[in-house]
């Protein structure tokens, strides 16, 4: 089978590592933003009633997830909406994209638990399901998740049933795609063109922000890694039981922005910008976040806190290996 097709079963097939509901954290086989601090959903909360308070997005807007795991990103942006600006809990419409019936009832779980019945929070399997006029499109992590192929020495990767991997298949169109991000080896994303046309058509106007690592260039290398239990396994990394950490482990690669930008604007979007992560969160008023904070409880609270934000924002942590992306459609 091509690679992409492997990494659909790995990851996607009724029995893959995303099927089921896995831990994130100390726990789980990798940390993410949202596991480390609250204030990471906290500061994309403030920014978006700055975007409700200068008319951008309506007050009756829907704020979209698309893959929210257990709900907890979800959670902290409806908190702080809450503490920041309580009334629009009165008017805006919250959804969930997530495509597993075990992972939805995980977040209808979870935000029960947390709102009760003091939100309005719809499912949808796929984003052709969404139709709106005003929205606010949010995900973390999303696009090293996409499906991929493997270019190495003009050919693309194929895999048998005993998890051997030959450069054997030939593909103009991939090939051509290769050549426009001057790659002759590597991964090649597959499914962001799909998953652009499928927002673009859900909302008449919206704002798209998402993060993610990798390079606003394409990185002409394999990056491609298995995530288990906190350890990364380079994928070709000799000797690697393949058959072991099928399905039960994350795969993932780090992200060509190059890519993931022409995919939106060649649908319609207009790209914004592409940033560090800390560049973004601090323009969004993290900092701010923390004063409030720091007014508001005692100092042992507000240490922890800050350290937790220093990791989000740091260089030598996630501030600068990850990076956001930013679009709308019919804003002003």
């Amino acid at each position: 089978m091509i690679f992409s097709q492997f990494i659909n079963k790995w990851l996607y097939s009724n029995d893959g590592y995303y099927s089921k509901y896995k831990a994130i954290g100390k726990k789980g086989d990798f940390y993410t933003s949202v596991s480390t601090s609250k204030f990471f959903g906290g500061t994309i909360a403030k920014h978006i009633i700055s975007l409700i308070e200068s008319k951008k997005l309506d007050e009756n807007s829907v704020i979209c997830e698309i893959g929210a795991h257990h709900g907890y990103l979800m959670a902290d942006v409806i908190e702080f909406i809450y503490t920041l600006k309580p009334e629009l809990l009165n008017s805006l419409e919250f959804v969930i994209i997530e495509r597993y019936d075990d992972l939805q009832m995980q977040q209808k779980k979870y935000l029960k638990e947390c709102f009760g019945d003091a939100i309005k929070l719809t499912h949808y399997k796929d984003l052709s399901e969404l139709s709106c006029d005003s929205a606010f499109f949010l995900a973390n992590e999303i696009f090293d998740a996409f499906e991929c192929e493997l270019l190495h020495d003009g050919k693309f990767a194929s895999v048998d049933d005993d998890f051997k991997i030959a450069f054997d298949v030939e593909d103009e169109k991939l090939f051509g795609m290769a050549k426009k991000y001057n790659k002759d080896k590597g991964e090649i994303a597959v499914g962001y063109e799909e998953f652009a046309l499928g927002m673009y058509n859900s909302a008449e106007k919206f704002e798209f922000l998402s993060f993610d690592y990798g390079d606003k260039l394409a990185r002409n290398d394999f990056s491609i890694r298995i995530y288990s239990d906190h350890k990364v396994f380079p994928f070709f990394e000799e000797n690697l039981d393949y058959k072991k950490l099928y399905k039960n482990s994350d795969i993932t690669y780090d992200v060509n922005f190059s890519h993931v930008k022409d995919a939106f604007e060649d649908v319609g979007c207009t790209h914004i910008e592409t940033k560090a992560q800390m560049t973004v969160l601090v323009d969004f008023g993290i900092l701010d976040l923390l004063e409030m904070l720091r007014l508001n409880v005692d100092e042992k609270i507000y240490t922890q806190e800050l350290d937790k934000v220093k990791t989000l924002i740091m260089p030598d942590f996630l501030g600068e290996r990850f990076k956001a992306i930013r679009f709308t459609k019919g804003m002003k």
